[in-house]
């Protein structure tokens, strides 16, 4: 079996140069194992907290009339198998923490150093982040004793929706949706027939749970993951290297739903998880997983041929540095492919600055950057990690788009003519053409060059 695993590394920083990475290693590993032990604590400590919220309501429950609870006497076996379904969730947990390849050994050794975002909103904890966000953390009881913080805890229990989005037969719908117009683009711009795919080096920011990442390695390209959070890093790494057969892990990922459930049986439907097992399907290509802030791992230029972001660019305070970054990285004539809202984590965040620009203003900014934007369409609807059986089914209507960095000739063209009056010169507004489904139409007959 061991000869069927594929390479999936989880370096500290892949690109730093090694004096680099050992002045970053020595800086503030007090604070780093704090941190890494918080995030430790809330995967450890789901159950006891979650138990915390099933307690509640049953105490209220006890609190009523003896005809009230009569008439709730199935509620009441139902909160009992609410805790069932904590249980098993718990018993992934220990098996996802049984590799500790992402946080401090018994024995003091740190296998990982890298700062974690400050505590912000993002897609996965969009229904259970809203009352903390607006100061109410009622639902999320933090006991004295241990140091585990509420968002810590909500993100602990989001990881597990975001297993069962990438990694589950029940959510392939969803997947379909973000993924499969990333990877066609990729595909018909990188032709099999045109290009050895094992050249053509694909990186993925904020690749999550790996799926992405998987899927375009799978088809023969080279390609790298990378992502900023240990919960996704733990979580990926289990699932990429140590579920050693399809369907092997029952987990409940909506059981922290209490609300808009048309039956009792939706908050407690189980998923099982990999519908796909990487260890016994491994890729073409080769696949990595890299961990570390998008911004301060990858400043090599000329780098990638392919840049694929998927509901990632809006987790910036600045956008523009992403899209600077993601122009400088790509190789000329090489490609950024985005599908995604623009949500802005850090907008409204006490104590984080924060830009907010349009739909236009970004095309103005991509153009500007340097961009030809091949395709550009709106109206792309997408779930991101919802219960498919719940009566609230949020949906975005996603922006995607297909931007090249110019080949060397045309660049070289543009430095000498446009580029000092570009930066002179306030960029025009953008003039949108939108058809009836809201597309933006501006497409434009570019064939792909070799690079």
């Amino acid at each position: 079996m061991s000869d069927m695993v594929p390479s999936l590394p989880f370096p500290m920083h892949p690109k730093m140069h090694e004096d680099q990475a050992l002045a970053f290693t020595a800086k503030e590993d007090e604070e780093e194992r704090r941190h890494i032990q918080k995030v430790q604590n809330a995967f450890q400590y789901y159950r006891r907290y979650a138990y915390i919220r099933v307690n509640k309501t049953e105490a209220y429950l006890n609190s009523l009339s003896a005809e009230d609870q009569r008439l709730l006497s199935k509620y009441r076996s139902h909160l009992d198998n609410v805790r069932g379904c904590i249980d098993c969730n718990q018993s992934v947990i220990c098996e996802i923490l049984r590799d500790r390849v992402l946080y401090p050994t018994s024995d003091g050794d740190t296998d990982i150093e890298l700062d974690e975002a400050p505590d912000h909103v993002r897609h996965g904890d969009m229904d259970q982040t809203n009352f903390l966000v607006d100061g109410h953390d009622d639902d999320v009881v933090v006991a004295d004793d241990v140091d585990v913080e509420p968002l810590k805890i909500l993100k602990a229990q989001s990881t597990l929706k975001l297993i069962a989005r990438d990694w589950s037969a029940e959510c392939a719908i969803e997947r379909e949706q973000s993924y499969k117009p990333i990877i066609d683009s990729i595909e018909e711009y990188y032709k099999p027939s045109d290009y050895k795919l094992n050249e053509i080096k694909i990186l993925v920011p904020g690749a999550g749970l790996g799926r992405l990442t998987y899927e375009l390695a799978c088809r023969g390209y080279a390609c790298e993951g990378n992502e900023f959070s240990y919960f996704m890093l733990i979580a990926s790494n289990f699932v990429l290297n140590l579920c050693d057969y399809e369907n092997k892990h029952v987990l409940y990922p909506w059981v922290h739903q209490y609300v808009n459930n048309m039956r009792r049986a939706d908050q407690v439907a189980s998923v099982r998880f990999p519908d796909v097992c990487p260890v016994r399907n491994p890729p073409k290509g080769n696949i990595e997983m890299a961990a570390g802030d998008f911004l301060e791992v990858y400043k090599s230029p000329n780098a990638y041929n392919c840049v694929a972001t998927c509901f990632f660019i809006d987790c910036a305070n600045n956008v523009i540095d992403f899209v600077r970054t993601i122009y400088r990285i790509l190789v000329p004539g090489g490609i950024w492919v985005n599908l995604g809202p623009l949500l802005y984590h850090y907008s409204d965040v006490n104590g984080q600055n924060s830009i907010e620009p349009t739909y236009e203003d970004l095309i103005i900014i991509m153009e500007s950057i340097g961009f030809d934007i091949l395709s550009s369409r709106s109206g792309i609807r997408t779930k991101y990690a919802q219960n498919p059986q719940s009566m609230k089914q949020s949906e975005y209507q996603s922006l995607f788009w297909v931007c090249r960095k110019p080949p060397n000739d045309y660049e070289k063209a543009q430095q000498t003519s446009e580029a000092k009056e570009r930066d002179n010169k306030e960029p025009p507004d953008l003039i949108v053409n939108q058809s009836n489904d809201h597309d933006v139409d501006l497409e434009t007959e570019v064939q792909p060059k070799q690079t």
